[in-house]
């Protein structure tokens, strides 16, 4: 489980845009960049370079 006052901080770090909490993908999205930042043993990874592409 992710930690509320994690989700309120956290931001995109290509862009510093807002990210959406996917709980069933385990995954934050970026939707202006159309990244998605994997979430492994409980811990998000933000790393531009681990990031998902996501398709339109």
């Amino acid at each position: 489980m992710i930690d509320e006052k994690l989700l309120e901080i956290l931001c995109c770090p290509k862009c510093k845009g807002d990210l959406e909490y996917q709980k069933e993908k385990e995954r934050f999205v970026c939707h202006t960049c159309k990244l998605g930042y994997p979430i492994r043993d409980e811990i998000p990874v933000m790393l531009i370079e681990e990031a998902e592409r996501l398709s339109d």
